[in-house]
């Protein structure tokens, strides 16, 4: 394995580099090149899209006559056949835009930031031939200008103040005491005035405004103004709304025991029927209903000491 890695060729005494076969050119000067389309094209023919960032290998190819250099730089065309019907489409390098131009078989897909130049070149000649024809508009956009010109150099000196500040509050080891005198010198430098806030975020003024508004009966009553709760106002509050959740579940319980009580049911039983009764009378037929008439007491008394005495006079009759 030592020998393919030497850097020394042994080369022969008798060596004529004459002799030694010279690589033919291409043909036509086409140089195969494998690369990737700096664009997006649609087709002429099948209306086929071939994609930014699709590789191809194309053949490249100098452009010659007038246009075939720019500023002494070589302009290249790349020949690529279409995917779908194998059409071939050509473009070629643009070093004065830093792009390439399509030149046959395709369009080029519109793209913004391709139109941006020319439209801003475009702007800027309207503007030289507005202010040639009016020459109040061309004094108004020299105002403008320089008045913007005016606010970028004070918003660029403030930066460098407060920078040269920040430095000079880094440097010593200074406190905050420094710091607060910076603020305060630029406040007095800017002229503005801010008024301390208290502990609700409002000033004073905004805090006498809240307290002079009166609201419902006060308003029509010599009540006193408004006032804000505080720690005890919310603790008694806390407290009414326990007493009120506690008197809330205990009403819960106490319905929650009374629908568990089973309520008392009577039921009405129906009285036994003797033997000795009619049985009742069926569906269908009415049963006339007899009328009997009372016995005569005296009939009673016959009767019944009658049958004593039959029962008397009976026993023992038939063992005679």
């Amino acid at each position: 394995m030592g020998e393919r890695k030497v850097l020394n060729k042994y080369i022969p005494a008798d060596f004529d580099p004459k002799l030694v076969p010279r690589g033919k050119k291409p043909k036509d000067n086409l140089v195969t090149v494998r690369m990737m389309l700096p664009f997006t094209i649609q087709c002429a023919n099948c209306s086929s899209f071939l994609y930014r960032g699709r590789k191809f290998n194309s053949k490249k190819e100098d452009v010659k006559g007038i246009n075939g250099k720019y500023l002494g730089i070589q302009r290249f065309r790349f020949y690529i056949k279409c995917t779908d019907c194998a059409r071939p489409i050509t473009f070629l390098t643009d070093p004065k835009n830093a792009d390439y131009e399509m030149e046959s078989g395709g369009t080029r897909n519109y793209e913004v930031w391709h139109d941006e130049k020319k439209t801003n070149e475009q702007f800027d000649l309207d503007k030289e031939e507005e202010e040639k024809m009016d020459s109040m508009k061309s004094l108004e956009n020299r105002v403008l200008e320089s008045q913007r010109e005016m606010a970028e150099l004070d918003a660029l000196e403030e930066i460098r103040a407060m920078n040269l500040r920040h430095v000079s509050l880094m440097k010593g080891g200074r406190t905050m005491d420094a710091a607060v005198r910076v603020l305060k010198a630029r406040e007095a430098a800017l002229g503005v005035d801010e008024e301390e806030l208290d502990d609700n975020g409002m000033t004073k003024d905004e805090e006498d405004l809240v307290q002079s508004i009166k609201f419902g009966a006060a308003a029509k009553a010599d009540f006193e103004s408004i006032r804000r709760l505080d720690e005890d106002d919310e603790k008694k509050f806390e407290e009414q709304r326990k007493l009120e959740a506690e008197a809330l579940m205990a009403k819960k319980r106490s319905d929650e025991k009374m629908s568990r009580v089973m309520p008392v049911i009577k039921v009405k039983r129906k009285k036994k029927r003797n033997d000795t009764e009619d049985p009742p009378a069926k569906k269908g037929k009415v049963a006339e209903p007899s009328v009997e008439k009372p016995p005569d007491s005296a009939d009673e008394g016959s009767s019944d000491g009658a049958g004593a005495l039959g029962g008397l006079m009976c026993y023992g009759s038939e063992s005679d």
